[in-house]
């Protein structure tokens, strides 16, 4: 009877890793192939090369990028290298990028930026937010940009029992912001079984000097997230679920659920048409080839405008997302021979750049 016992609790075992991991494939789309969408006007941006995850366009076309980002589980093409802030002026004909200085007193050498998001205040001036991850923790630098002299200074630095896998984050104030965890645990070993077991501990947390709190809770991995322009809608993507949810913003800060869009390709990060509302986001087709790299299977580029055949980078664009029949384009696609790991597309006046977690940046002319 007990070795009845035995074998019958190894079957169970054995059946729910089965189920587990074909779950896990299929939130990864291991299995998804797309054709590749191209665009006729672009060129990859001279002096990225190791990354360009994330990108937010000012009102006036001055583009920041954060390069550099060391993630574990994830490719890096330097991985000795500290991080990087470029700078673009999407107003030039021919805009190249510009690496910031940053000021003294700012510890450079464990610099890790991942998302970004800017604030103008009321004078004028620019606040630079950035999630960065030195020595694979979690803090929120502020800076200040000077334009003058392609700087930003150093504000301060913050950190908080709330804020630990931080991913992304949008800027509310000068000194507030919401910010996406993609992780409950910070370990890379149970972080990777949080994933395998479908776990859907990943919140959205508000932070400002007077309170933090945890605002939305239960994705898979909250990814990007942004505001709407009219600064009532926070958009958050799961990129495990394949979707975008749109939470409605209330007067004390805290969000409730509206709608959940959900699509077939690993969303990442959300930018903003400042004038249409228009969504657009770098996304994954087969999640599978991001995170176990094989350079003779790269992983895509996608930005959603269509759809695509192999797994390759996307960028998509979402329009009126919050009818009743949003409508989903797939705008470029590729196999990764030109871009690998799409994470992010930004508009500005008829202009795209898209990014990408560890690998280039393309400039193109819609």
């Amino acid at each position: 009877m007990g070795k009845l016992l035995a074998v019958a609790l190894v079957g169970i075992a054995a059946a729910l890793a089965a189920e587990r991991l074909l779950a896990f494939r299929n939130r990864l789309n291991a299995s998804r192939e797309v054709a590749p969408v191209s665009l006729p006007n672009c060129r990859l941006i001279k002096g990225i090369e190791t990354g360009s995850e994330d990108i937010d366009i000012l009102p006036n076309g001055l583009a920041f990028i954060s390069s550099g980002l060391k993630y574990p589980g994830l490719m890096s093409f330097a991985p000795d290298k500290p991080g990087e802030i470029f700078l673009m002026d999407l107003n030039e004909d021919n805009p190249r990028a510009v690496e910031l200085r940053i000021s003294r007193g700012f510890d450079l050498a464990s610099f890790n930026p991942h998302g970004i998001s800017t604030y103008i205040d009321r004078d004028d001036t620019v606040y630079l937010f950035v999630v960065n991850h030195p020595h694979q923790k979690s803090t929120v630098e502020l800076f200040k940009f000077v334009e003058d002299d392609n700087s930003l200074v150093h504000l301060k630095t913050i950190r908080h029992d709330l804020l630990t896998s931080v991913n992304d984050i949008v800027a509310m104030g000068p000194d507030s912001f919401y910010a996406t965890n993609d992780h409950y645990f910070t370990d890379f070993l149970l972080m990777f079984l949080e994933m395998f077991l479908g776990l859907t501990w990943s919140n959205v947390v508000y932070y400002s000097p007077k309170e933090v709190k945890e605002v939305a809770s239960a994705f898979y991995s909250a990814n990007g997230i942004n505001v709407s322009p009219d600064r009532k809608y926070i958009y958050v993507a799961d990129v495990l679920d394949h979707s975008i949810y749109v939470m409605e913003k209330h007067a004390n800060w805290s969000l409730t659920h509206v709608k959940t869009l959900q699509l077939d390709t690993l969303v990442d990060n959300l930018s903003i048409d400042p004038r249409t509302g228009d969504i657009w986001t770098g996304c994954h087709p087969n999640g599978m080839k991001l995170f176990y790299y094989d350079p003779e299977n790269l992983p895509a580029s996608e930005v959603p405008f269509g759809r695509h055949h192999w797994s390759l980078d996307c960028v998509l664009r979402i329009q009126n997302i919050l009818s009743d029949e949003p409508v989903v384009t797939r705008v470029y696609s590729d196999n990764g021979s030109v871009l690998q790991g799409s994470s992010v597309a930004s508009i500005y006046e008829g202009k795209l750049l898209i990014g990408t977690v560890f690998h280039r940046a393309l400039y193109c002319d819609l």
